[in-house]
């Protein structure tokens, strides 16, 4: 089940950063795909726990439209 949420986002000139925690190399992974899957970039990619679950939480920036600023989502999918 996917969580999405969205917000108005800013980029840097240098693109966005990626932040892991230690631990997080799954969360990278699917944080990937998930963000090509919508055609965004990978914002960031941490592992939490809710509801005794692990779960991935990724930040993408979703490209805007005629020269709007991206769009920030959220995702939250099951982590593995």
């Amino acid at each position: 089940m996917l969580a999405v949420g969205y917000a108005h986002g800013q980029e840097s000139s240098a693109g966005p950063t990626v932040l892991l925690a230690q631990g997080d190399s799954d969360c990278y992974a699917i944080g990937q795909r998930v963000a090509a899957e919508r055609g965004g970039e990978l914002a960031r990619a941490t592992a939490e726990t809710q509801g005794g679950q692990t779960v991935c939480r990724i930040v993408i920036l979703v490209p805007g439209g005629e020269g709007e600023r991206p769009r920030r989502a959220e995702v939250i999918v099951p982590a593995g």
